[in-house]
């Protein structure tokens, strides 16, 4: 994705003009490798759900190694039952080995299997980048906050959600 994710009010539901305050806690899953760019990323985060409505003492920021452990770590949570939504990030930068492509892969696939198999919003806030310049590009630079557009998201899964479970979530025709 090149430049920056298409922004939404964050405090709507998916219905057009209907605002309401984000229930339930949320939890930031942030992977130390890089820890630089991680801390601006969880940082950015945090910062974004409490701009949402979300309370500070209804975010939690959890560290792991890495990007590989973020799916464990967001399954676990997940699995307690206590978030309406879980904001992963992490930072993968390209190497001389295909190391890179592993970890990048498996973490999107994990992240994605523990928001389809728990119910539980997840969102993909991993930067996969070439060079390290890229990756700060990537966490409040020039090409947008990946940590910041990852908490927009599980906010807007997580109001979605509470949406189709109430049976209100309205419909968009084309």
């Amino acid at each position: 994705m090149a430049g920056a994710a298409p922004e939404r009010n964050p405090n709507k539901t998916s219905r057009p003009g209907v605002r309401r305050a984000p229930a339930g806690r949320f939890a930031v899953v942030a992977a130390r490798f890089n820890e630089s760019i991680s801390k601006k990323l969880a940082d950015g985060a945090v910062c974004a759900l409490e701009a949402g409505g979300v309370a500070g003492e209804s975010v939690e920021l959890h560290w792991v190694p890495g990007s590989f452990e973020l799916p464990q770590a967001a399954m676990a949570l997940a699995r307690t039952g206590r978030y309406a939504g879980i904001v992963c990030v992490g930072v993968v930068i390209r190497g001389e080995t295909p190391h890179f492509d592993y970890i990048a892969g498996e973490a999107a696939h994990g992240l994605s299997r523990v928001a389809i198999e728990t119910g539980v919003p997840v969102s993909f806030g991993v930067i996969t980048a070439l060079t390290e310049a890229q990756a700060w590009e990537r966490a409040g630079g020039a090409v947008g906050h990946r940590g910041e557009e990852a908490a927009r998201a599980a906010l807007e899964m997580a109001g979605w959600m509470r949406e189709i479970k109430a049976g209100r979530a309205s419909k968009r025709r084309r």
